[in-house]
């Protein structure tokens, strides 16, 4: 009996540290260190928006680390009106090619006036795609794809910014939200940090009469790679 009564105690106890679906505020899934924002593969977005619009306002005031994901894809300027006063500290950088799989690339930003960290990014994203032209096999899908990001981040006003991380007051979150150009902001637990942070944020062809639909899906990949030249 007494060994009956601790594997129901124990087995009580694990069922109770389980998590059930994503975390509205950014919390670590599935017990693991990592903290994630941004919706779950197969999510409807029409209900993660509603997710993270509906999460209270923490008592804390301290700052805490927040995902801005953007209506459409912006430049570097538009990205950083968007945000106003709040410093981005990483950008998500994704070209846009119409149907096409290109990569999200993370760019933690340099210290300095948003704008010019932010066109610094797409700098650093262009380099990642060259190398991954390079190291993809010639003639290849994969090495088209690369080489096209790559010469579309090579201009400084490439619209290519699908979000950045920002570290926010929870009292300037409803302002935030309400600036022209955001989409959505999902705020991350007090405790997260920037080194256990993994972002994957809403793409704007996502959502209900968008191009992408309705579903957070695998992005399509039968259209035409654009040439480089």
């Amino acid at each position: 009996m007494a060994v009956l009564l601790v594997v129901v105690l124990v087995t009580a106890w694990a069922a109770g540290t389980q998590r059930s679906g994503p975390d509205p505020t950014g919390g670590p899934a599935g017990g693991t260190d990592a903290v994630r924002l941004g919706p779950g593969p197969g999510e409807d977005v029409t209900a993660y928006l509603a997710r993270v619009a509906a999460v209270p306002e923490p008592g804390d005031p301290a700052p805490r680390l927040a995902l801005v994901q953007f209506d459409a894809s912006l430049a570097p300027g538009s990205a950083a009106a968007a945000v106003g006063n709040v410093t981005p500290l990483r950008a998500v950088v994704r070209v846009p090619f119409p149907r096409v799989q290109t990569a999200l690339r993370e760019i933690d930003l340099q210290p300095a006036p948003p704008e010019a960290a932010l066109r610094a990014a797409l700098t650093t994203a262009a380099g990642q795609a060259t190398q991954d032209a390079t190291v993809a096999a010639p003639g290849t899908r994969r090495a088209a794809v690369a080489a096209a990001e790559a010469a579309a981040l090579g201009r400084p006003d490439c619209a290519c910014l699908v979000a950045v991380v920002v570290r926010v007051a929870p009292a300037d979150v409803p302002a935030l939200r309400a600036r022209p150009g955001v989409r959505a902001v999902q705020v991350a637990l007090p405790d997260a940090t920037r080194t256990r942070l993994a972002v994957s944020p809403l793409l704007p062809e996502q959502g209900p009469g968008r191009a992408d639909g309705p579903v957070v899906g695998p992005v399509p990949d039968d259209g035409p790679v654009p040439p480089t030249g």
